[in-house]
């Protein structure tokens, strides 16, 4: 199995059984301990965004970093990773019980993630590293096309919240100590009163795309749910009770 996804035979074969297994077929050990894949998704997650990083480092010489965290945020994605496990077909080798709603949606992500995890346990960074770069994203990622994606975060933003009747402004300011010649602008992005994220930058366009951009990180499918959630609770702790939310 790894051998016809990953082209290598594996030192330790029980660290790739157990990142096959999701949470909703945990095993139940002797001892009591339940396990899955959750602890290897977790070290996985970041050993793909610490190679992302490196590869994009090392890429784009000349970009300067709001677009390499842009990039990386792509990359990185549910949706992407989800897009990366099917092209390996590790979705024929999961193990998991009736996934519903939101789970559903990155089961195969989260997977792959613990797939990373398993490789850089039992073979190394700089194997994890080389396979992820020259293998996997060479041969399934299209880098032009994620380059060209929407990046006005901004407008994006204000869409989502017209959708979902929410207030939003962006209060921009200019730092004052900077010189002339290099000014420097902080965006605040305020949703219902609440700051949900911020930015800067040498323009205000800039400044304001940032904000926009750490608030969208949120506004994927199956996390746009959570963000309602956190902008009632917020509401609820200001007000004493909860928001009514419009109907649509």
């Amino acid at each position: 199995m790894v051998d016809d996804m990953f082209g290598f035979l594996p030192n330790n074969i029980e660290l790739y059984k157990l990142a096959l297994i999701h949470k909703s077929a945990s095993l139940t050990l002797e001892d009591g301990r339940t396990i899955n894949n959750e602890r290897l998704e977790y070290l996985g997650d970041a050993v793909i965004e610490t190679v992302t990083s490196d590869y994009l480092f090392i890429e784009y010489p000349d970009r300067d970093e709001g677009f390499l965290t842009q990039m990386r945020s792509r990359i990185v994605s549910r949706q992407s990773l989800n897009h990366l496990a099917e092209e390996l077909g590790l979705n024929r080798y999961l193990i998991a019980n009736h996934v519903q709603g939101a789970s559903q949606k990155h089961i195969y992500g989260d997977a792959f993630e613990a797939m990373m995890g398993a490789i850089y346990l039992d073979q190394g960074y700089d194997f994890v590293n080389r396979l992820l770069i020259n293998n996997i994203y060479a041969r399934h990622l299209n880098m032009t096309l994620l380059t060209d994606s929407e990046t006005d975060f901004k407008s994006r933003l204000i869409e989502w919240c017209q959708k979902n009747r929410y207030q939003i402004r962006f209060d921009t300011e200019r730092d004052k100590e900077y010189k002339p010649n290099h000014p420097v602008f902080y965006t605040k992005v305020m949703i219902n009163d609440m700051e949900m994220g911020h930015g800067a930058g040498e323009s205000k366009k800039e400044a304001e795309q940032k904000a926009a951009f750490s608030v969208a990180n949120f506004l994927t499918d199956e996390q746009c749910a959570s963000v309602l959630d956190r902008l009632d609770r917020m509401a609820s702790k200001q007000e004493g009770h909860p928001r009514e939310r419009q109907a649509e």
